[in-house]
């Protein structure tokens, strides 16, 4: 017996050292986005990828996003030029051992920090290959609810406004919801510069090509980017790369999560990623729904939002892991803030900041509407008296903006109400607090003393110094 499991042994040993081959196929359709693959139905499954062999010998990577009958539908990450009917499609083939993993997965390793890589794991900044590490999985399902840890304390960001009235927790998921030119890519480099984590990760997805080098080495600067990665996929790249880019961007953010670091995810921006899936969908044929956005795009959010958040709870004789703390951008469209891309990321996250054109139009940034942005975990990481404090100024500022207009045409008339007085004397000194340049960084409670100073709050003081 014992004979026979040694050979078993040397035999699955040797069968493993068989180098695998490849299966092909070729292409019959190339319309649009999409390529018609034919040989391969039987051979791959939804998300496998393939290589498309162009005439220059060019190896183009693909994903099977479709099947039917007619053949296997793929999309490109990147050109199709240089592809004709009759193109060669490769897919690995089965090993002896068994069959190969073809699914979408990266190596991460601790060494990528200080890199940018494009969403298949290249180095974009002109330095060395990366190293490997341990694959995962790009398209991971979250963590079960029931197995994940709570809330952590209190993150500290340096922002005036976020910290007194949108306080952030770490493993917290926040939407900033702005227009364009309202001063959202400022108010994350401010985020990514000052906020106190371990490791941050930057998704850059459709992001303006012009921007990215400036966003690194302008907002970002040599020590933010030390202990950052930063994943790219510009405008002009496929949608296919635009959408992996978001998901590289969360797989990266676990690998460090599950070593145990307080990650910060900073992605720019959702709405670019409902973009690339909508042309996915419509691609394959998906009717149109909800402003031209098929169910799939809505069925998509969920599942890369929810990977976000903190790790595994901590069990007898386990360390505890890290957590993801994300803040996902929404570009809203036309500063409609209820359209169907910011209502839907709205409803899964824990919290929105909102920038308000008005507010940038006056020259106050960061331009966050206080009474329109919300934290769900602002109760349980400030004390009694920070809640007092912020719902007392929460009111000083939505007195002042209910009356603005009457005492605009004079007819309110001071001494009339002791509340709107108060409001009007109270909310310039509350909005001149909450203007902030780049470099101009508070801690937490550094921010809530300022802010009981400029409300005259003798309570706070005594309270907490």
């Amino acid at each position: 017996m014992q004979n026979l499991i040694e050979r078993l042994a040397i035999a699955r040993s040797s069968l493993r050292s068989i180098s695998s081959g490849w299966i092909e196929g070729s292409i019959e359709e190339l319309s649009g986005l999409t390529v018609q693959i034919g040989g391969l139905n039987a051979c791959v499954s939804i998300g496998d990828r393939v290589a498309l062999l162009a005439r220059s010998g060019q190896c183009v990577p693909a994903e099977i996003i479709g099947l039917s009958s007619s053949g296997a539908k793929a999309m490109a990450f990147g050109s199709l030029e240089g592809l004709s009917l009759g193109s060669r499609v490769r897919v690995a083939g089965c090993a002896a051992a068994g069959v190969i993993d073809r699914s979408a997965s990266l190596a991460v390793d601790a060494r990528w920090l200080g890199r940018v890589v494009d969403p298949l794991g290249t180095a974009l900044d002109g330095g060395e290959t990366l190293t490997p590490g341990k694959l995962r999985p790009v398209h991971a399902a979250p963590i079960a609810a029931t197995l994940r840890a709570r809330l952590g304390p209190r993150l500290a960001t340096g922002v005036r406004a976020i910290d007194c009235f949108v306080s952030c927790r770490e493993g917290q998921r926040l939407g900033l919801f702005a227009g364009s030119g309202v001063g959202k890519s400022t108010l994350l480099a401010m985020l990514a510069r000052h906020t106190k984590c371990d490791v941050f990760v930057i998704a850059l997805v459709g992001e303006r090509g012009r921007e990215v080098r400036e966003f690194i080495e302008d907002d970002l600067g040599a020590e933010g980017l030390a202990r950052a990665v930063v994943v790219v996929a510009t405008s002009d790249t496929p949608p296919l790369m635009r959408r992996e880019a978001a998901y590289a961007a969360m797989t990266i953010a676990e690998h460090f999560r599950d070593a145990g670091c307080s990650v910060m995810l900073l992605m720019d921006s959702v709405t670019r990623f409902c973009l690339a899936l909508r042309e996915i969908a419509l691609s394959m044929g998906e009717p149109p729904a909800t402003r031209g956005y098929p169910p799939s795009v809505f069925a998509e959010l969920p599942r890369l939002l929810e990977r976000a958040g903190p790790g595994y709870a901590a069990r007898p004789g386990q360390a505890k892991a890290g957590q993801i703390t994300g803040l996902f951008s929404v570009l809203v469209e036309g500063d409609d803030h209820n359209e169907p891309i910011a209502d839907a990321v709205r409803g899964i996250l824990d919290g929105h900041v909102v920038l308000d054109r008005g507010i940038a139009e006056l020259g106050r940034y960061p331009a966050v509407n206080i009474l329109r942005s919300l934290s769900r975990a602002v109760p349980g990481c400030n004390s009694l008296a920070e809640n007092r404090l912020i719902n007392r100024a929460r009111g000083v500022l939505a007195m002042h903006e209910k009356m603005a207009d009457l005492v605009r045409l004079g007819a309110y008339r001071p001494g009339t109400d002791a509340t709107v007085d108060e409001a009007l004397q109270l909310a310039p000194r509350i909005e001149d607090l909450l203007k902030q340049t780049r470099d101009n960084i508070n801690l937490a409670d550094d921010s809530f003393r300022l802010l009981a100073r400029a409300m005259n709050d003798d309570l706070f003081e005594a309270t907490c110094g």
